[in-house]
């Protein structure tokens, strides 16, 4: 069984509003990736727009499965502390409904704890190269916070 891999980590704060709604998690193109052999985040993507700013443009957010398969999910988000009472995240097929439509999956709420907010979640799926996959978070504070640190991974194995 052959296994594909995307990695992504962000190391600089992302600031995410304070709007009740959910925002795409961004991550940059090159250097800053441990592992995109498979090429599943590149700033040309897959149905031929170029990204031209990471830190602006939720694409950056995207991983584009590589193949057919059964994909492992992996998130890690560092929230900086806020006047929140409830963090949320979710994986989503199509946030930004470029192909199949919108399909949120693993969608988990968190209390806020004493100290940091750090959190891990991973999840299961069949994913399809035109479908891409992001992670979303939102926060119901009422002043933007934010996202301190995150890694998103996929791995496929077809």
């Amino acid at each position: 069984m052959a296994v594909q891999v995307c990695s992504l980590i962000l190391d600089q704060p992302q600031s995410i509003p304070a709007d009740g709604q959910y925002h795409v998690i961004r991550f940059p193109f090159g250097g800053s990736e441990s592992s995109d052999d498979a090429r599943m985040h590149q700033m040309t993507q897959p149905d031929g727009v170029t990204v031209t700013s990471w830190a602006t443009d939720d694409r950056s957010g995207l991983i584009w499965p590589s193949c057919d398969g059964w994909g492992s999910l992996t998130g890690v988000i560092f929230w900086a502390a806020g006047g929140y009472t409830e963090i949320r995240d979710q994986f989503v097929r199509d946030p930004l409904n470029l192909s199949t439509g919108y399909n949120s999956t693993a969608t988990q709420d968190h209390p806020p704890t004493p100290g940091g907010q750090y959190l891990h979640k991973s999840h299961e799926l069949l994913v399809h190269p035109g479908t891409p996959i992001g992670l979303l978070v939102k926060h119901n504070a009422s002043a933007a916070v934010d996202v301190t640190f995150a890694e998103f991974k996929l791995a496929i194995h077809t």
